[in-house]
């Protein structure tokens, strides 16, 4: 039985690199990955996470591949992950200040906070406002061009966890629901005590469900409604799964 677990994770793992291969080979051959080529990487990553390997360790091994190679899919399409926060101390600072200017009057109803009062708003404020502007007018490539700058230069900016769930909804609003799915993941993995967290699994859920993965999408659901119980999606995440038929 041993063997045969540890034969199975082999294949999935060589089909891993194989992939990993194909998409190397793209990349010197084109200089890019398209649109379509990467839809079909991506595809078959999820298929092979969900597919599952016998075996603790064997698990864990395949998901190391499946991360690798989905690292290697964002860095081909030119897009630079953010770097995460040193520790979680700096989150702490970071989400301190925010608070704090939101205590001043800092942050408006609809998300773009405000400069205090009577002073002018630093580089990196005017960077998320022209960001967050280009998501209230619907203008999708702007809005992840600019997201994706603002967070690369202010990797701990208060404002991170704002910007990385807009950033996803960028993605999500163009129809680009597999990156959706990866940027909704980042906000819950990087910032997993903000309050955006919930709603990023939330809609992480909605783009799983929009892609065809309904058991992905339930597993997503689930956690809104056992980590976040309660936060505001935890009920509409228990609907969902009513509808899913796994309530």
């Amino acid at each position: 039985m041993a063997e045969m677990k540890a034969g199975r994770a082999q294949t999935v793992r060589g089909r891993v690199g194989a992939l990993l291969a194909l998409l190397l080979c793209a990349a010197l051959q084109a200089g890019c990955v398209g649109l379509a080529e990467h839809r079909k990487l991506a595809y078959e990553v999820d298929r092979l996470r969900s597919g599952g390997v016998g075996g603790s360790g064997a698990a864990a091994e395949l998901r190391a591949d499946i991360e690798a190679l989905r690292e290697k899919v964002a860095r081909l399409e030119g897009r630079v992950e953010m770097s995460e926060h040193n520790s979680e101390n700096a989150l702490r600072e970071a989400q301190s200040a925010r608070q704090a200017m939101q205590g001043q009057g800092g942050a408006s109803a609809g998300g773009a906070p405000k400069a205090a009062q009577g002073g002018r708003p630093s580089r990196e404020l005017r960077a998320y406002r022209e960001a967050y502007d280009a998501w209230l007018q619907d203008e999708h490539k702007k809005c992840i061009d600019r997201f994706s700058k603002f967070l690369r230069k202010y990797p701990n900016s208060p404002y991170g966890d704002d910007a990385s769930y807009w950033f996803a909804d960028c993605h999500y609003k163009r129809g680009d629901f597999q990156n959706a799915v990866l940027r909704f993941d980042d906000v819950v993995n990087r910032y997993p005590r903000s309050d955006r967290a919930p709603e990023a699994l939330f809609r992480q859920g909605e783009a799983l469900l929009e892609l065809g993965h309904g058991s992905a999408a339930q597993r997503a659901f689930q956690r809104v409604r056992d980590e976040y119980p309660e936060s505001e999606h935890a009920r509409s995440a228990a609907q969902q799964l009513d509808l899913l038929g796994s309530g």
